[in-house]
C-alpha cells in the first residue's frame, strides 16, 4: 500500500495513469473478473505484439503515463466503493487522467462520481450488451447491471449515450426514457451512425459491446454485438476529448487462449494512445 501511494505521490500534473481495480463483488452471473487487470496488462506488454497504436503513437516510448498496479481491498467490508472514489479524485486532483482496468460494471459508479467533481459537463459514452440502467438486481442496488442508474439519479452527468444494447426489457426502456438516456440499440446501429459527443466525456466499455465470437472471455454471452473493428472505429473517430476511460467485464475463467485480455489489452492500448495525442 506504501508503494502505491509513493507512486501516486510523485505522479506530475497531465499524466495518464492506468489503475488496476480489481472488484467483482457486485457481479450477478459469475464471478471472475477480479482478475482481469493482471490478465490484461499481462497481454498489454506481451511479446506477441508491440505498443504502437494506429493513430502512430509508440505507448512504449512515450512519455506523460504510467502503471499504478492495482488497488488494494479488504476481503470484508463495504467501503469499497468509497476507497475508488477517493483514489481516483486524489489521482484527477492532481491534474491526472485515469483509464481504469476493472473489475465488474458497478466500479464506475464510484469512478465517474470522482469524475463529476472535476467537470461541471461530462458526458458518457458507454458501451455494452447491457444498459444496466436496472433501480435494482437480486436486491442489490449497487449490482454491475445497476450503475447507470446511481449515477442518472444522482444528476451527475450531463448526457448519457449508450452503444451496442441489444438486451432491453420493459423496466429498462422505461428507466431510460425517465433518465433521459440516449440509447443506440445495437439493431439500429450501422458504420455510418454519427455519435454527437465534443465535450468532455468519459468512456466506459464493458467487453460483452463485443459480440461473443471475438470477447469470448465474458460472464455474459450476447449474441450480435459489435465486432472489434466496429469499436475501433467509433472510438478512433470521437471528437471530444477523453477525460478518463475504463474497460470492464473480462472474466479470464471464461477466457479461451487469453483472446479477449488481448482484445482489451489492444483497446487499452488504443484509448491510451488518443489521450496521449489529445494532451
Amino acid at each position: 500500500m506504501n508503494d502505491f501511494n509513493d507512486k501516486i505521490a510523485s505522479l506530475m500534473p497531465g499524466t495518464i495513469c492506468v489503475l488496476g481495480v480489481p472488484l467483482d463483488k457486485n457481479s450477478s452471473f459469475r464471478r471472475g473478473p477480479a482478475l482481469a487487470p493482471m490478465r490484461i496488462m499481462e497481454q498489454f506488454h506481451s511479446d506477441s505484439t508491440n505498443l504502437c497504436a494506429e493513430n502512430g503513437i509508440d505507448v512504449g516510448a512515450a512519455k506523460g503515463w504510467c502503471e499504478l498496479g492495482n488497488m488494494a481491498f479488504p476481503e470484508e467490508g463495504g467501503e469499497s466503493f468509497a476507497a475508488i472514489e477517493q483514489t481516483v479524485a486524489k489521482l484527477l486532483g492532481k491534474g491526472c487522467r485515469v483509464i481504469t482496468l476493472g473489475g465488474d460494471h458497478s466500479i464506475t459508479y464510484p469512478i465517474v462520481r470522482a469524475h463529476a467533481k472535476f467537470h461541471d459537463k461530462l458526458d458518457v459514452l458507454h458501451f455494452d450488451a447491457h444498459p444496466d440502467l436496472y433501480d435494482e438486481l437480486e436486491g442489490n442496488r449497487y449490482s454491475h447491471a445497476t450503475p447507470f442508474a446511481r449515477i442518472m439519479e444522482e444528476g451527475a452527468v450531463n448526457r448519457l449515450v449508450q452503444v451496442g444494447i441489444r438486451t432491453m426489457t420493459p423496466h429498462l426502456r422505461d428507466q431510460a426514457a425517465k433518465f433521459g438516456v440516449e440509447v443506440m440499440e445495437m439493431k439500429d446501429w450501422h458504420w455510418e451512425t454519427k455519435i454527437d459527443l465534443e465535450s468532455d466525456i468519459y468512456l466506459t466499455l464493458d467487453l460483452d459491446c463485443l459480440d461473443p465470437a471475438f470477447a469470448p472471455g465474458v460472464s455474459h454471452h450476447e449474441p450480435g454485438g459489435l465486432t472489434t473493428r466496429e469499436l475501433l472505429h467509433i472510438i478512433h473517430g470521437i471528437r471530444g476529448r477523453i477525460v478518463g476511460a475504463d474497460i470492464v467485464e473480462l472474466n479470464p475463467d471464461r477466457d479461451w487462449m487469453g483472446m479477449t485480455a488481448m482484445v482489451a489489452a489492444k483497446l487499452t492500448k488504443e484509448i491510451l494512445a488518443k489521450m496521449l495525442h489529445a494532451r
